[in-house]
């Protein structure tokens, strides 16, 4: 379960970066009042929002380990 686990959150951030150069890209080459560039920031606010609750429950469950820097 626990690798599983660590390869979706691999894809979510993937998925995040992604959409993160889509909307990039849309804002260089959309010229008229187009909101793909918004809708594009969107999901990957919302898609970054799913990621940090992974980590936490991931955390939360046992199946991450957080490894202690400057403890």
């Amino acid at each position: 379960m626990e690798t599983i686990y660590k390869y979706a959150l691999v894809i979510l951030l993937l998925v995040v970066l992604f959409n993160l150069g889509q909307a990039l890209y849309f804002m260089m080459t959309d010229k008229d009042g187009s909101k793909r560039t918004v809708w594009a920031l969107t999901r990957r606010i919302g898609l970054s929002i799913l990621l940090i609750l992974m980590v936490v429950l991931g955390i939360w469950m046992g199946w991450l380990h957080p490894h202690g820097v400057g403890q």
